[in-house]
């Protein structure tokens, strides 16, 4: 299923007691466990019984004393756990444990275990545990078809009526870029003015555009290692009012490229811009996209207000972490 038949599975009260959250979109798999949280925990908050594991850093033992626990202060119990495929949780025999522990929990109504993933090997025997019903795709829009869909959706969930001009303008100036999207149509519904329609107009004065030359200099210095350069981009960037989710966004684009080339997939975009591209990737190895991409996640978190750090100081720490 989609994020959307999930969110319609979870507004009849259905909670599944294992769900696998797999795909190549953060922002959809943030949601996706956003909804289930809720479900969940009622009201999404305690703490008390949300436990977060990282399959980098988890012990088999932990993992299934997480999913042994009883719940403190809700009805259920939510465990979730990242990347149970990373090279350190397979050292550890995590997979093995998370095959245990799908047991362990199917029949109970006091415990919920949801994995997230960028992908994982469906021939795993922990995978096929789950069953299709249980797996929630989180992919980005491959089609302008899909991509319009989720604009309209997106708009819809803010409560923001646009005019189909403005759709195609969005996808054309943003493309899959979900996290920008989803800001993008924010603005531009403040600059049509509370109740107004959202015009292609509107989007035309209040979105930049993704693609313009400092965003692409930006990712291009860092995909090359100039870590200098990249810096003072993304000062220059900063400086000029770009939004620091935006320019992460344009980050999560790029590394999802890379990632998809150096494992031999393809990517849209002019021939030029591909061979571009394909030389950068391989400048990384398969592990250090991961660890790009888990940085990059964490910069997320620090935005979103986790620990405390300044947005440009994060982003900072970012780049050099990426281009070094």
């Amino acid at each position: 299923m989609n994020l959307d038949d999930l969110r319609v599975e979870l507004e009849s009260d259905r909670v599944r007691s294992s769900y696998l959250v797999i795909g190549a979109e953060p922002l959809l798999r943030d949601d996706a466990l956003a909804a289930i949280r809720i479900a969940v925990l009622a009201d999404g908050s305690s703490d008390f019984d949300y436990e977060r594991l990282d399959g980098e850093t988890v012990t088999a033992a932990a993992l299934l004393d997480a999913v042994g626990t009883l719940p403190v202060l809700s009805p259920r119990r939510l465990v979730v756990l990242r990347e149970p495929e990373a090279v350190r949780a397979k050292a550890r025999g995590v997979a093995d444990a998370l095959g245990e522990a799908l047991v362990a929990v199917k029949d109970r109504r006091d415990t919920v275990l949801v994995v997230l993933a960028e992908k994982v090997d469906g021939r795993s025997r922990w995978v096929k545990t789950f069953g299709s019903a249980a797996v929630v795709r989180c992919d980005p829009p491959r089609k302008a078809r899909e991509l319009a869909s989720f604009i309209a959706a997106e708009a819809e969930r803010q409560g923001v009526a646009l005019e189909r001009a403005a759709i195609a303008l969005l996808a054309e100036r943003t493309g899959p870029q979900l996290l920008i999207l989803r800001q993008e149509i924010a603005k531009a519904a403040l600059f049509a003015g509370p109740g107004k329609q959202v015009r292609a107009k509107h989007v035309a004065e209040s979105t930049s555009d993704v693609a313009e030359e400092p965003i692409w200099d930006l990712t291009e210095a860092i995909g090359e290692g100039r870590c200098g350069d990249a810096l003072a981009l993304l000062g220059k960037l900063l400086h000029a009012g770009n939004a620091p989710p935006a320019i992460l966004g344009a980050f999560v684009n790029h590394f999802r490229k890379l990632t998809s080339l150096r494992n031999g997939g393809s990517v849209p975009g002019p021939p030029f811009a591909i061979r571009k591209l394909e030389g950068q990737s391989r400048r990384f190895s398969p592990g250090r996209l991961l660890a790009c991409l888990a940085a990059i996640h964490q910069t997320d978190l620090a935005l979103k207000g986790a620990g405390g750090i300044p947005p440009e100081l994060a982003l900072e720490r970012l780049v050099i972490a990426l281009a070094g």
